[in-house]
């Protein structure tokens, strides 16, 4: 497989061209405008690891740019370039969650983050077993672990819990029409996948705000760790 292959994954695409996907790469402008948003929101922040925040933001914003490439170029290197700014956040945010939710120490919230790969690895294949769900599998375990942070936060944290979960609650609805795009192609020819964008640029940013709120609680609270 060649980095320039060419990827056919969406049912808007029905073609090799720059513009094939327009409504699936237009889209991708809401992960900026969330990112440019919430950036907004968090660089006034002076606290201790005010920076986890801004880097959320900052990778947000890549997974715009690295998306758009992918339904332009539609190549394997425009795939991972969609694809690998996605985990980083996810693992930026374990990171994050583990470390000012919990007040976990930075050795434990760095093994904690360690272990999303082969938490990943494990339950995705079990996932795969579900039928219809085919390439949204691999997104399957994220809403799960967002959902168990939710419950184990319930008693220390319940705004922060609400607001996780209100998180997972969004993706779940964004995976389904991640799903949906091949089996209702026939019938909609634009497909389904501009709505994942959309939805997921509004979770991914509510999750950002959710840490926001967290960090200004904490702090109210005196309750803020050092960086």
């Amino acid at each position: 497989m060649a980095w320039t292959d060419r990827v056919d994954a969406y049912c808007e695409r029905t073609g090799p061209d720059y513009w094939s996907e327009p409504v699936n790469a237009v889209t991708n402008g809401a992960f900026l405008l969330a990112a440019a948003v919430m950036w907004r929101r968090i660089a006034p922040l002076d606290m201790p690891g005010a920076w986890r925040g801004r880097a959320l933001c900052i990778v947000l914003f890549v997974i715009g740019v690295g998306s758009w490439l992918f339904h332009t170029h539609a190549t394997q290197w425009a795939s991972t370039a969609d694809v690998l700014p996605i985990l980083v956040f996810i693992l930026l945010y374990v990171f994050t969650a583990t470390r000012d939710f919990f007040g976990a120490p930075l050795w434990l919230a760095g093994v904690v983050t360690a272990l999303f790969i082969p938490y990943a690895a494990l339950t995705v294949p079990l996932w795969q077993l579900v039928p219809g769900i085919g390439s949204s599998a691999g997104y399957a375990p994220v809403p799960v672990l967002i959902f168990a942070y939710a419950l184990l936060l319930r008693r220390r944290a319940p705004d922060t819990a609400r607001g996780l979960a209100i998180g997972a609650g969004i993706l779940v609805l964004s995976l389904f029409f991640r799903t949906i795009d091949g089996p209702v192609c026939a019938a909609l020819p634009l497909g389904t996948h501009f709505l994942w964008h959309l939805l997921n640029a509004v979770m991914l940013g509510w999750m950002i705000e959710v840490w926001r709120r967290h960090m200004l609680a904490a702090r109210l609270a005196g309750g803020a760790r050092a960086a």
